[in-house]
């Protein structure tokens, strides 16, 4: 808006990205062609006092598949997002993750719902961190943005406000289309 001489305050961009980043983040969310090993992490955010957990995965060269903010870091959530993941991008041979107790069981789970689905090869979990390091770094962009908030007043805006990060963070990244500027990939997305 600066560079066309235009002049916002914060408060209606904030309310333009609670209204509207949760539905251009979910449109960005299709299937796109992935690689078969996967990096998953959380991380915890502060909403209202509270801290809250937001899971990501990236595939092995960094690019962003998916990500939720959870209320709490349950086996619940932890089987609810690779299952979310695996819709959009189809399901991996492998993921890597931390020793989340978490995080291991739901992988679990989901291993034993592929089986009863007939699907011969289960996914191969991996603990080992150092491979973990690409999902680690990717936090950094998240954490660099929310620090100067100090927090969210509430769950949604929370939520909102992490999509509309994340896709920024993935234009970014140039995982639309790479022979476009970010500002193109932007408007193809809305």
């Amino acid at each position: 808006m600066a560079e066309r001489g235009v002049r916002v305050g914060h408060a209606p961009l904030n309310r333009w990205v609670e209204r509207h980043a949760g539905q251009v983040a979910e449109d960005a969310r299709r299937k796109q062609p992935t690689s078969t090993s996967w990096r998953m992490d959380e991380t915890c955010i502060m909403v209202k006092g509270r801290w809250v957990c937001l899971y990501r995965a990236v595939h092995k060269f960094g690019k962003t598949l998916d990500f939720l903010l959870s209320q709490r870091r349950s086996k619940l959530d932890a089987v609810k997002f690779p299952a979310r993941a695996m819709d959009t991008n189809g399901p991996p041979r492998k993921i890597v993750i931390d020793k989340s107790a978490a995080n291991t069981k739901g992988v679990r789970k989901i291993n034993r719902m592929l089986k009863r689905f007939g699907c011969p090869v289960p996914i191969e979990m991996v603990w080992i961190r150092y491979l973990n390091n690409m999902v680690e770094q990717d936090h950094r962009f998240i954490k660099r943005r929310v620090r100067p908030m100090l927090g969210f007043k509430s769950f949604t805006s929370a939520a909102s406000t992490m999509a509309g990060i994340k896709l920024v963070n993935m234009i970014r990244k140039e995982q639309f289309w790479p022979q476009l500027r970010p500002f193109q990939q932007s408007c193809q997305i809305a």
